[in-house]
């Protein structure tokens, strides 16, 4: 296992180190669509049947649909078919993450995982299909691997086949994700006796080629662009916040800019990248948004390889209109009776803050999950090796538009006990998708409008 591993990072440094990585061989990607699926997981199943054979995914109209665009639950019908607790955990540890077991050590008596039979649900449009083909063959890492080159007539998985970590973060960053939408949500950070104060948002994004009014030139480096509007509580509504991420972050990196109603002003906000605090009360980072986003500069990027582990998976009993708020957020963590997990495999990438870069994460690690690329688990590490915050994706897939989501993102903080959640059965409609997009909605002229109280 040494020997893999060193080869890994030494092939890992010898790539990273040219001007660029190539894109894979011809004869590579044709294994897209044959041995791997469209999107470069493992067609077939394991030894023992536990993970079964991707055969397409599941397609729209899986399950009844409410008039305001919750999903309903495919598999409404099936029991767990064990519930993993502090009490059995011996059982199941080598399918768990270091960061699942410290949710049990802190957690014992409430913490507890219901298991279902697997699923593999992921499907796409045929055409990001065919995206992520052509970004097989064309789009390469440019130095330092901090952006990419050769991705923009692709616009979707980065890097189907990876060789690296930082590829295949790269596609957790460049996933399909359904188009441009927009929606209403809350997320809330119960404190240690199970209160919460709900902070409703309104947020949207759009992503070439769909955005009118966009230039050739600049589109050519813009991966999305994304706009926030606080709707409450009434101390904070009206901020609103703007960001422009693009694909090569060393010639353009992000920008973003917030809108302050009390003072009338819009101004830039570089704190929103790396770790500038996010949120509720500074639980999570900038970069903790969407289990990750942003540069990846600030890391060295190791692939461990893949394994298989429970993870949230097919969580549309979490997402139902039919629940509150406060049957799901819970003292410590989630109403874990209400969640799914499956045995699904992995890739299992480490990343280590480089030597003179500054961020309050010394180490994190993410499991992604190969169907769809949706990072399923994440861990990070303060500066003394100490674990400290876990994050997991409640992962769900949307057959109506056909990408993965989450019914929510839940990131723990193992020192102060509390968490910070995503959330919106109560809302009057879920997210919204095709929104018609453009450029000139999201400058930063465009905000002082969108704050309007």
């Amino acid at each position: 296992m040494k020997t893999k591993s060193a080869l890994i990072t030494a092939l890992t440094l010898f790539l990273l180190g040219g001007s660029a990585l190539a894109a894979v061989s011809p004869e590579e990607a044709a294994k897209l669509g044959n041995s791997l699926t469209p999107l470069g997981a493992e067609k077939a199943g394991n030894a023992n049947g536990s993970i079964p054979a991707w055969t397409g995914g599941i397609s729209k109209g899986a399950a009844k649909v409410e008039p305001n665009g919750f999903l309903g639950d495919p598999f409404a019908s099936e029991q767990p078919l064990f519930v993993i607790t502090a009490q059995n955990i011996q059982q199941y540890r080598d399918k768990l993450s270091e960061g699942q077991l410290a949710l049990f050590k802190r957690y014992p008596a409430t913490y507890k995982m219901p298991v279902y039979a697997s699923h593999r649900t992921m499907s796409a449009p045929e055409a990001i299909y065919a995206a992520a083909m052509k970004s097989a063959q064309s789009t390469s890492l440019v130095e330092g691997g901090n952006g990419l080159k050769g991705f923009n007539d692709s616009r979707y998985y980065a890097f189907p086949v990876p060789r690296t970590g930082l590829e295949v973060v790269w596609n957790h960053i460049t996933r399909y994700r359904g188009g441009n939408r927009k929606g209403v949500s809350i997320i809330a950070a119960p404190l240690a006796n199970g209160d919460f104060t709900p902070v409703k948002l309104e947020a949207q994004v759009a992503m070439p080629p769909t955005i009118a009014g966009l230039t050739p030139e600049k589109a050519e480096n813009i991966l999305l662009v994304y706009k926030e509007r606080n709707l409450a509580p009434a101390r904070m509504a009206g901020n609103v916040l703007l960001v422009h991420d693009s694909l090569d972050q060393l010639q353009e990196p992000r920008m973003a800019w917030l809108y302050n109603p009390g003072q009338r002003r819009v101004r830039r906000a570089p704190q929103v990248a790396y770790d500038g605090p996010s949120g509720i009360d500074g639980l999570r980072t900038s970069d903790n948004v969407d289990m990750y986003n942003g540069a990846p500069n600030r890391y060295d990027w190791k692939l461990v390889g893949k394994r298989e582990l429970y993870i949230p998976y097919n969580n549309y009993r979490l997402h139902s209109p039919k629940l509150k708020y406060k049957d799901i957020l819970k003292a410590g963590h989630l109403n874990q009776d209400l969640a799914r997990y499956e045995l699904h495999r992995v890739w299992e990438v480490e990343a280590t803050l480089k030597s003179g870069e500054r961020h309050i994460y010394a180490k994190r690690r993410f499991f992604i999950d190969e169907d769809s690329w949706y990072i399923a688990v994440s861990e990070h590490y303060d500066g003394r090796g100490q674990l400290w915050r876990v994050g997991e994706a409640m992962l769900m897939h949307n057959y109506e538009v056909q990408s993965m989501e989450a019914a929510t993102q839940v990131l723990s903080d193992l020192i102060s006990g509390r968490y910070i959640a995503g959330l919106n059965n109560e809302e009057e409609r879920y997210v919204e998708y095709g929104i018609p997009a453009t450029m000139a909605e999201y400058t930063p002229s465009a905000l002082r409008s969108a704050g309007v109280r």
